[in-house]
């Protein structure tokens, strides 16, 4: 074993798929890319990082609601590009070539382009962490797209595309949800 700075620890943990999150604040709908996103329960409820940083956010806390947009590896460079300007000076649908949908429970908008949307409602904050947790209230699939390969992020600015898919779900059976 090599020394790692702890600095650098966190590139060992990949939290989950790097998603698209979409608000409206009531003027205006805007995306941010996160990197930093979890699986809370089966219920679903779901976390992701964020916090004043982003211009999003704001639209977030006023509107209490969002949808997790998620994109696929043939998306990597818009996802990218969102991520890397603000919504305060960039309408990023129109820049980045992405389509909104209307949601059904939520304003914020669906991004047709992804392979998935889940429209959320905000639960809670920690501000102490920028945690917010998210409850699911409908979701969407484009079960006709072809490129299903989730992106992953490492935290230095480097991806990693799903792979091979393993199945273990006979020798889950037993710790899995009924229906999964």
């Amino acid at each position: 074993m090599k020394k790692l700075p702890l600095n650098k620890a966190f590139t060992l943990l990949e939290p989950g798929p790097v998603v698209l999150v979409t608000t409206h604040d009531g003027l205006q709908s805007n995306i941010m890319t996160i990197s930093w996103t979890m699986v809370v329960d089966f219920t679903p409820v779901f976390a992701i990082t964020t916090g004043p940083w982003n211009h999003s956010f704001a639209a977030m806390r006023k509107t209490k609601e969002c949808v997790i947009a998620i994109p696929t590896v043939d998306l990597l460079d818009k996802v990218v590009g969102v991520g890397t300007c603000s919504g305060t000076d960039t309408d990023k649908f129109a820049k980045f070539k992405l389509t909104p949908l209307p949601a059904s429970q939520v304003k914020a908008p669906l991004i047709k382009e992804c392979l998935a949307n889940i429209e959320c409602r905000v639960i809670d904050y920690n501000k102490k962490h920028s945690i917010v947790i998210l409850q699911g209230v409908a979701a969407w699939v484009d079960a006709a797209r072809k490129e299903r390969r989730m992106l992953h992020a490492v935290g230095d600015g480097t991806f990693i595309a799903d792979g091979r898919k393993l199945d273990r779900r006979q020798a889950m059976r037993a710790k899995l949800p009924a229906g999964v």
